[in-house]
């Protein structure tokens, strides 16, 4: 797997990579981490991929699916 770069963003740590003919897209978010893969065939290239970060509605659902995931965990730890 090879590192393509980090995406600056105030709230989560954002590693792009390149594998077996994919994007993937990590986030991290203290012990949470989501990750998408992308076919590098269906986007024009890495700039269309890092443009998802811009996108407030994906971003949107990436930090609702942090905060449900933090939600679940500790529900069950309490």
């Amino acid at each position: 797997m090879r590192t393509i770069g980090q995406i600056p963003h105030p709230e989560f740590v954002i590693t792009l990579f390149n594998w077996n003919s994919k994007y993937i897209l990590k986030f991290e978010a203290g012990p949470f981490e989501q990750t998408f893969k992308i076919a590098e065939m269906d986007v024009a290239g890495e700039q269309e991929v890092r443009d998802l970060v811009d996108n407030t509605k994906f971003m949107e659902s990436v930090n609702s699916c942090f905060h449900s995931t933090s939600d679940n965990l500790y529900s069950i730890i309490e």
